[in-house]
């Protein structure tokens, strides 16, 4: 048994360098393999000819790594297990149930169209995120430049130059360092954020936070619920138990307050609950969701309706992500706003002191 405490630094640096394979990868590879399987093609030479179309290197790997543990008389998702987390877990979890169903080639191509959709939003997102980008940028570069010049005015006239930052950063050197600053702050931030979302204790610990923040968390809820959706809509349609679903489905949602709420919903539904009543004491779905899962579950239909209602909460997330890089960049206006009017006060403040020296 793995001893509890902090993570060591090899741990730390296998959650921030994920081996995962990347998204278009995989679902270039779930296409691929969904595509040959359905026209008849043997299954370890579908999986040879997908490795050798991968481009991606460790995409490549894994897919060899899996083709020999099917050689050995493996199954697929336990040749996927083995591949070192190159494939999610939903993907093998899903793989495993096609396996035992006979859906293998229909469920890769719901994968694939998975993933595919995903990298559509993480486009968007990146999208949304250029102009708060280039605004913060701008104004970083901004204030270096006032940093190098009021130094050049403070070395012609041979004074003091303003430290306008009020971080002693003065002249040439002062702007390189204020750059550095914002450069490592960006990169402790990114680190950070891959930390936490390769931790599933971090995720858990602060994802139900951002849930509780205005913006950010309904956009996290609606994205959270379409990706929970689709996962449950094809687990159920493809034959897997409950229990096992409900789990991959919250996995699917990629968000800590879902996967902490799993144990609890599983419980109400184990102990004879309906699945509108599990929604419903989580406290994680809208009310207008878990009625319609009512009504679902009256005609036998919740898989269908789920299936349905994806599509309508992605385009929910998608105008909340639109309101919150909204909020993003009307954020990074107030901050530049905040230091000129601190600087015009630094400014005024040592101008004053100036007046009463020479007032003496």
């Amino acid at each position: 048994m793995k001893p509890r405490g902090a993570p060591s630094l090899e741990m730390s640096a296998a959650i921030v360098f994920s081996r995962q394979i990347p998204l278009k990868s995989l679902s270039i590879i779930c296409r691929n393999l969904g595509t040959m399987l359905a026209s008849g093609v043997e299954l370890r030479k579908s999986l040879s000819l997908a490795a050798g179309k991968a481009m991606n290197p460790r995409a490549r790997e894994a897919l060899d790594g899996v083709s020999a543990a099917v050689s050995e008389g493996d199954q697929v998702a336990e040749g996927m297990r083995r591949q070192d987390e190159a494939f999610p877990e939903l993907m093998i979890d899903m793989v495993g149930v096609g396996e035992e169903t006979g859906s293998l080639p229909e469920i890769l191509r719901s994968l694939a169209a998975h993933y595919e959709n995903l990298l559509r939003l993480r486009k968007h997102l990146v999208g949304s995120l250029i102009w708060p980008t280039f605004q913060y940028v701008a104004a970083v570069l901004v204030i270096a430049l006032l940093i190098t010049i009021l130094g050049w005015i403070a070395e012609t006239r041979g004074g003091e130059a303003w430290d306008v930052t009020g971080l002693g950063l003065v002249g040439g050197r002062g702007a390189i360092i204020w750059i550095l600053l914002n450069v490592g702050l960006v990169a402790a931030v990114v680190a950070g954020y891959k930390f936490v979302r390769r931790s599933l204790k971090w995720k858990q610990v602060i994802d139900p936070v951002l849930m509780q923040v205005p913006v950010v968390g309904r956009c996290m809820r609606s994205f959270a619920i379409a990706r929970f959706s689709w996962a449950f809509a094809l687990t159920q349609q493809s034959g897997m138990s409950i229990g096992p679903s409900l789990q991959a489905s919250l996995r699917a949602t990629s968000n800590g307050a879902f996967l902490a709420a799993a144990p609890g919903l599983w419980r109400t539904v184990r102990d004879g609950g309906s699945l509108s009543q599990a929604f419903s004491a989580s406290r994680l779905f809208p009310p207008d969701f878990v009625e319609m899962v009512a009504v679902a579950e009256a005609s036998g239909t919740v898989p269908e309706m789920l299936d349905r209602l994806s599509p309508q909460f992605e385009e929910d997330a998608r105008r909340d992500l639109k309101g919150l890089t909204t909020a993003l960049g009307w954020a990074v206006w107030a901050i530049v706003a905040m230091f000129v009017i601190f600087l015009i006060f630094s400014i005024f403040t040592q101008y004053i002191g100036m007046l009463n020296t020479l007032s003496r």
